[in-house]
């Protein structure tokens, strides 16, 4: 009859106390023949009658050298049917397989972490009253075994499973064998003692996904990932296996894995890896101890540029490890080869997990949910942290959740490594800020909704090209200098709820061979991982047409247009691209763009709606009228605001307010600056 104990340390006491019976009859036997055994200082000398006694012959016959005379091994120990416990040892025990054998063994060594006095009686049974702790020798006489049985002594080998597994250390390599010290690492004796606390070492790179039961909300269901998170959740919980999760981007995989591991009723740690080798090799060992005994799964994210040592470290056939990066797999990272997947595109604005992380009931937020998330491509657990800043946000304001707080959040989860190569623009205009013809606004508009809805329409409807095609959106604004081309790009990032990131030709353009593509790749691969609109300003620096290989220069310059091309194929981004001469374009990229959207210069009328606009916020005289001024001077946008400029700072210079004669004298330097005959003036 097994003999259930109510808590987990009194199971473990109960075991101990058997100890205990079992090292008393081994006193004993030691005891009765030991002339030496009612010395108290036996053990730190070596008396003449202690002598003697070693010096004569031994009873036991010699161990066999040959491996066909080596004896049977002895039958490993059967548990007392009629006092067996059910404890945290044994709960362990059957989880990672260990044999009885093996468990008795861990038992021993960890006696003493779990009661002092079995410090000295194994002082004691070692002849040594310093070395307090099990030796093998002291372990196999403890079990019952004949200490040269090589099994027996196998269990005590490096690759031996408590050694592999992390519970056992054996210690002083430099003594006999037989003397060797036992140790339990301090996480292990505590996971016994029922306190889970993670390993010290492990804090700041691991951390628990979201348990079986948490409802979580940026979760895909299997219906939009076309069963993806069904099956590896089926797989996961059929037996331990290992997968690489490659990702479109940073996230995906993170997200999915967690799905399929919530839908596996399976617990998992995340682990971050370090930069640093030689504490990710130390960390790696802590890392599975610390999922096996906690009977969970590690998802590997984000993973390191060189991944092999991590493939080879955590590839374990008794823990389910799930790597999840943008890196496509490598036979030579490992072994034994995982299942590698590609994680499905996770569906554009993700509308029910926006709506659930806000926690915005059946009326919604209040707002057009659908139309204010659908730019942004948020993966693993980014939703939920979007919506927690949103919600802070509008506390700090005193107000409730709005589509400006909504978008903010969702910016700063998007913030990346792209302001090291381009300057970011937060947008502060609107559509009210232009002043455009109607073709080219209604072409700006289409823009922003090729952005919104691309996922939807090159992926759920299949209009993508193939060929590894990726999603993004290409535009090209062609115009005069001032016409509103950049202001144009900030307008359709605000709509859009986006960052505008300006790309500095600075510092893509090198003069060294590979260097200007290899700039040009870090912005792209950025670009691709991040929420935001990409503006290329005088776009025919780098996107110039191609030309008749004369020298190598010509070589040179046309391998880097041959690299942009096969570049904005696959991006995923949104990325604009500003000229003053559209002429100078290649044709090969123009076929690639969305839309080429012309910026015509400004007639009268349009002049004077510029004019009107630039000064709607000044303080100007009851009798300024600029209209005399739009039609003698023939300026663009950007001109005209200049022009606005000088004459609000002559204004302010003598305190008064804005007159038409400051706005003519603004005009008049704007022709001047661009070398043009001032009306009225003459030709000098």
């Amino acid at each position: 009859m097994t003999v259930h104990v109510t808590g987990d340390t009194d199971a473990l006491l109960l075991r101990l106390a058997r100890l205990r019976e079992r090292v008393a009859e081994l006193v004993a036997e030691r005891g009765a023949g030991d002339p030496t055994a009612s010395d108290p200082l036996r053990g730190l000398y070596l008396s003449e009658e202690g002598v003697r006694r070693l010096l004569e012959p031994s009873a036991e016959p010699y161990p066999s050298v040959f491996p066909d005379l080596e004896p049977a091994p002895e039958p490993e120990p059967e548990p007392d049917r009629e006092t067996a416990v059910d404890g945290p040892l044994e709960r362990l025990a059957g989880r990672l397989g260990l044999t009885e054998l093996d468990t008795r063994i861990l038992l021993i060594a960890l006696a003493p972490e779990l009661d002092r006095s079995y410090e000295q009686l194994y002082g004691y049974l070692n002849d040594d009253v310093s070395r307090r702790r099990a030796t093998v020798g002291l372990a196999l006489d403890l079990c019952g075994l004949p200490v040269h049985l090589s099994r027996a002594r196998a269990r005590f080998t490096p690759s031996a499973p408590l050694s592999a597994l992390g519970l056992l250390t054996v210690e002083d390599p430099e003594r006999p064998f037989l003397g060797r010290g036992l140790r339990v690492p301090d996480r292990l004796v505590a996971h016994l003692l029922g306190d889970d606390t993670m390993d010290a070492a492990l804090v700041g790179h691991v951390r628990p996904l979201a348990s079986p039961s948490a409802v979580a909300p940026a979760a895909p269901s299997s219906v939009e990932d076309g069963g993806f998170t069904a099956r590896l959740a089926a797989r996961l919980a059929a037996a331990p296996v290992t997968v690489h999760l490659r990702e479109h981007r940073e996230g995906d995989g993170l997200l999915r894995a967690g799905a399929a591991l919530r839908a596996a009723g399976t617990r998992a740690l995340h682990f971050t890896p370090p930069a640093a080798e030689d504490e990710l090799s130390a960390l790696l060992p802590r890392l599975l101890r610390e999922a096996r005994l906690r009977g969970c799964a590690v998802v590997v994210s984000p993973l390191p540029e060189k991944p092999g040592p991590l493939f080879r470290a955590l590839t374990a056939a008794d823990v389910s490890v799930l790597f999840a990066g943008p890196q496509p797999y490598d036979p030579q990272w490992c072994d034994r080869d995982p299942l590698v997947l590609d994680v499905p595109r996770p569906p554009a604005g993700a509308v029910e997990a926006w709506s659930a992380a806000l926690d915005a009931g059946v009326d919604g937020p209040g707002f057009d949910l659908a139309a204010t998330v659908a730019p942004y491509r948020l993966g693993g657990d980014r939703i939920e942290r979007a919506a927690r800043a949103a919600v802070d946000l509008a506390a700090f304001d005193g107000t409730e959740v709005t589509a400006a707080h909504l978008r903010l959040a969702a910016r700063l989860q998007s913030a990346s490594g792209l302001e090291r190569h381009a300057r970011r623009i937060r947008p502060d205009v609107g559509w009210g800020d232009l002043v455009l013809p109607d073709k080219p606004l209604a072409q700006l508009r289409e823009l922003a909704l090729r952005a919104r809805h691309r996922d939807r329409v090159l992926g759920d409807w299949r209009l993508s090209a193939g060929g590894g095609r990726g999603r993004g959106v290409l535009g090209l604004f062609a115009g005069e200098s001032g016409t509103g081309k950049t202001l144009s790009a900030e307008v359709v990032a605000a709509e859009l709820g986006l960052d505008l990131y300006v790309v500095q030709l600075s510092s893509v353009v090198d003069k060294y061979v590979g260097e200007t593509e290899k700039n040009l790749e870090r912005i792209f691969t950025e670009a691709d991982r991040t929420d935001a609109v990409l503006l290329f300003d005088e776009a025919d620096a780098v996107f110039g047409k191609r030309s008749e290989v004369k020298d190598s220069h010509d070589k040179y310059a046309n391998m880097e247009s041959a690299y942009l091309l096969q570049r904005l194929e696959s991006f995923d981004g949104i990325a604009l691209l500003t000229t003053n001469l559209r002429a100078n374009i290649d044709e090969a990229f123009t076929r690639r763009l969305d839309l080429v959207v012309d910026f015509p210069f400004p007639d009268t009328a349009q002049r004077l709606a510029l004019w009107r606009h630039s000064l709607a916020a000044v303080p100007r005289a009851d009798d300024t009228d600029p209209a005399a001024v739009a039609r003698d001077f023939e300026l663009a946008g950007g001109s005209i605001r200049s022009a606005v400029v000088t004459a609000a700072y002559a204004a302010a210079g003598r305190d008064g307010l804005v007159t038409t004669a400051d706005l003519r004298e603004g005009a008049e330097r704007e022709y001047r600056k661009a070398g043009r005959l001032v009306p009225g003036e003459g030709n000098w």
